[in-house]
C-alpha cells in the first residue's frame, strides 16, 4: 500500500510537501479551504509586490527628467491595477493546481481537522463530511492578521492587510499602524501612488529588528517623500467618521487620515485543527516542532507560519520539501537540517532592503568579534547610470577565518543581489571567494566583490 500523505493547507509549504511526496511515490491528498496557492502567494505576497511594481514604475516616470527625458507622466488607473492583480493571482492558482494534478495529488476543497492520530476529518464546501486515513499529516494552515480589541475593522476605512491588496478605494491619506516589514512596504506602496501617508512607529526607528544604518536610509527616503512619522507612539484606539479616521496614540498624539491600515503581526490558524484532542503540543497557537518540523507526535508535521519559524514563503517551501523527504525515509541518516539563521529575506521598499545571516548589531551585542566591510552604491558606476546611488553593501565575516557570516544590502535590486551573499553564507565561502569572482562590469553586483576585498 502506498504511503498515505495528507496535507491540510494548500500554500507554499503544503504544495511543496505534496508535490515532493507524490514524486516519492506517496498517495497524496491536499485539503484547502480557500485558494490553492495560499494566502502568502495569492492574498499577501504576490498582490503586494504587484502593487509595489506599479508604484515603482510611477516613481521612475516621475524621475524621468533626470534621465534626459521630457514630458513623461503617469496616472494611476486603479481599476486596471486591480484587474492586473486578479490576472496574476488567477494565473498562479491555475499553475499550482495544474502542478498538483500532474503529480496525481487529490485536491479537496474544504477544511480539515485531526480526529485521531491517523485520521483527518474533511468538511467539503458542499457540506459533505468524510474521514480519511493518514500515515503522515502535514499541518500548513498559515496565519491571519492580528486584530486588537481597540480596532473596529470594517474593511472600508479601517483595514487589515487582507483588505488592502488593493483596498476598496485609493486612500487620500493612509495611516499605517506598525513599522515592521509589512508596514513599511505599505508606506512605500501608497506614497508611490501619490497618497499622503502617516506611519505610527512604536519604537524610535522604523524596522526595529533591522540594522540601524539600514533603517536610517529608509527613514530618510520616507521623510523626503513627505511621509509623517509618529515615533515612539503606540496606537490604542481608532475613531471612525463619515469622512475619515482618527488614530489615538498612547502619548496623546492623534493621527488623522481617510483610512487606517493595521500591520501589527499575525496569529496562527490552529484553533480548529483538533490539536489538543490528539495531543499535539503548541505554544501560543503555534505547533512546537523539532529540526525536522515534526510535532510532539512523530508522524504529524507542521510547516510555514504555523510552525512558528520565519514567516517567509521561501522558508515554508523548503520546510514542505524537507518534511516529505523525511517522512518518506530520505533523511534516515545524517543530513543537513534547516538553518533558519541563514535564510535570506527582503523588504520591497524603495530602496529595497535585504539581509542574510549574522547582523552586525547582533554580533556586537553578543560580544562576538567580526569584520565588517561596507561599500556605498554612490561609488558604483551602474548605480550612477541608473540615477540611484542610494544605499550600500555590507558584509560581515569572521576575522580569523575569512568565512562570510552575513550581510545586508540597501539599494536597487537588493532582493536579487543578496542571493550571492546567501550562497556564501550557506556554503561557508570566504570573503576571498567573493573578492576573486570576476563579475560583469558595469553592474551593481561589483559592490559585492569590493565589499569583500
Amino acid at each position: 500500500m502506498a504511503h498515505r500523505f495528507v496535507v491540510i493547507g494548500g500554500g507554499p509549504a503544503g504544495n511543496q510537501a505534496a508535490t515532493t511526496a507524490a514524486r516519492l511515490g506517496a498517495e497524496v491528498t491536499v485539503i484547502e479551504r480557500d485558494v490553492v496557492g495560499g494566502a502568502a502567494h495569492l492574498w499577501d505576497c504576490i498582490p503586494s509586490k504587484a502593487m509595489i511594481a506599479t508604484g515603482d514604475a510611477m516613481t521612475m516616470l516621475r524621475q524621468a527628467g533626470d534621465m534626459g527625458l521630457r514630458d513623461v507622466e503617469a496616472r494611476l488607473d486603479f481599476d486596471a491595477l486591480r484587474a492586473r492583480i486578479t490576472a496574476i493571482e488567477s494565473r498562479l492558482e491555475t499553475s499550482v493546481s495544474g502542478l498538483l494534478a500532474s503529480q496525481g495529488v487529490r485536491l479537496m476543497a474544504g477544511t480539515g481537522r485531526l480526529v485521531g492520530p491517523h485520521e483527518v476529518e474533511v468538511t467539503e464546501k458542499d457540506g459533505t463530511v468524510s474521514v480519511i486515513p493518514a500515515d503522515t499529516v502535514v499541518l500548513a494552515t498559515g496565519s491571519r492578521p492580528r486584530i486588537p480589541e481597540w480596532a473596529p475593522i470594517d474593511g472600508e476605512r479601517v483595514l487589515t492587510t487582507r483588505h488592502a491588496y488593493p483596498p476598496p478605494t485609493l486612500p487620500d491619506h493612509l495611516v499605517v499602524v506598525g513599522s515592521g516589514v509589512t508596514g513599511v512596504e505599505f508606506v512605500h506602496m501608497f506614497s508611490a501612488f501619490g497618497c499622503d501617508v502617516t506611519l505610527i512607529v512604536s519604537r524610535q526607528q522604523v524596522l526595529p529588528q533591522k540594522d540601524p544604518e539600514v533603517a536610517a536610509v529608509l527613514e530618510d527616503d520616507f521623510l523626503g517623500r513627505g511621509v509623517r512619522l509618529f515615533k515612539g507612539a503606540r496606537a490604542e484606539g481608532i475613531d471612525v467618521a463619515d469622512d475619515g479616521v482618527a488614530v489615538r496614540c498612547d502619548d496623546g498624539r492623534v493621527a488623522r487620515g481617510s483610512h487606517v491600515l493595521l500591520c501589527i503581526g499575525s496569529i496562527p490558524n490552529s484553533e480548529t485543527l483538533g490539536l489538543d484532542d490528539v495531543g499535539v503540543e503548541t505554544d501560543g497557537g503555534y505547533v512546537k516542532v523539532d529540526h525536522n518540523c515534526k510535532s510532539s507526535i512523530p508522524h504529524i508535521y507542521a510547516a510555514g507560519d504555523l510552525s512558528g519559524k520565519l514567516p517567509l514563503s521561501s522558508v515554508a517551501s523548503i520546510q514542505g520539501r524537507k518534511i516529505a523527504e523525511h517522512a518518506l525515509g530520505l533523511h534516515a541518516g545524517p543530513h543537513r537540517h534547516l538553518d533558519y539563521e541563514k535564510a535570506a529575506s527582503a523588504i520591497f521598499t524603495d530602496p529595497e532592503i535585504a539581509d542574510v545571516g549574522l547582523a552586525e548589531a547582533d554580533a556586537f551585542a553578543e560580544g562576538r568579534k567580526v569584520r565588517v566591510t561596507k561599500v556605498p552604491f554612490s561609488a558604483s558606476a551602474k548605480a550612477l547610470i541608473n540615477n540611484d546611488p542610494r544605499g550600500f553593501v555590507k558584509i560581515v565575516s569572521d576575522p580569523a577565518t575569512g568565512v562570510v557570516l552575513g550581510g545586508s544590502i540597501v539599494g536597487r535590486h537588493a532582493a536579487e543581489l543578496i542571493s550571492v551573499i546567501a550562497l556564501a553564507v550557506t556554503a561557508g565561502l570566504k570573503v576571498v571567494d567573493l573578492a576573486e569572482s570576476i563579475l560583469v562590469h558595469p553592474a551593481l553586483a561589483e559592490a559585492l566583490t569590493e565589499a569583500a576585498e
